[in-house]
């Protein structure tokens, strides 16, 4: 139970930090909880058979070199699991009448990436314990946080905008991107102090997230209603 706690303690964090941040016209709670229960489940789901395909088209040696660590960290990994929650904003949250102002594409993409951040965060915390949990909480937790902004950051551009196409793929590529360098540069674990990377990409990745944020609530349609 103590292991479980500390594996959920920093996603219910991160989201309890994104709902006040929608603080002009805040998300019905019961369509957050759906999204994140469907990064949960189905968004890993969808990660798994991609990972299987992929495994099949890209057969995995013991010893990658860095072409073949490049591919792992932004095809296979960041792809997969980018693509996975992006279909699920895609076609579940952005459709629905309630996603109503660009700040909701980061609060829904942000559940959507916190569900599947908890299942895969509770399978490593039960497999390393308390150690892994402690590091995860200020790694891949927050790491998964931001992929979910810059992602939702266009995906909320995209739903009031004739460019949908085109806005909403910009927000999955980024997030790839951004996933993909963060993978990277652990994957390259044979190039001493490398892994520095992974943390500039994430440093990166969080000031970009909290200039998204402000951008998006500087522009709510119902700032003013309040």
């Amino acid at each position: 139970m103590t292991l479980l706690l500390l594996a959920l303690a920093p996603i219910f964090i991160i989201i309890i930090y994104i709902y006040s941040k929608d603080k002009y016209e805040r998300e019905p709670k019961w369509l957050l909880l759906i999204s994140f229960l469907l990064g949960a489940i189905v968004s890993i789901f969808i990660t798994t058979i991609l990972y299987s395909v992929f495994k099949i088209a890209l057969p995995v040696t013991d010893n990658l070199n860095v072409v073949q660590q490049c591919i792992q960290a932004f095809v296979v990994v960041g792809f997969s699991e980018e693509f996975s929650k992006y279909l699920i904003v895609l076609f579940f949250a952005q459709r629905r009448k309630e996603f109503n102002e660009r700040f909701d594409g980061i609060v829904y993409a942000v559940m959507v990436s916190m569900g599947f951040a908890a299942t895969e965060n509770v399978l490593y915390v039960l497999e390393g314990g308390a150690s892994t949990a402690l590091l995860r909480a200020f790694t891949a937790v927050p790491a998964h946080a931001t992929f979910g902004i810059l992602m939702g950051y266009f995906m909320g551009k995209a739903k009031f905008s004739k460019n949908k196409i085109v806005l909403n793929l910009t927000g999955l590529l980024l997030a790839v991107l951004f996933h993909g360098a963060y993978d990277f540069f652990l994957f390259i674990d044979f190039i001493p102090g490398i892994w520095v990377g992974a943390f500039v990409s994430l440093i990166i990745g969080v000031l970009l997230s909290r200039k998204a944020i402000k951008r998006h609530q500087s522009i709510s349609i119902f700032k003013n209603t309040k």
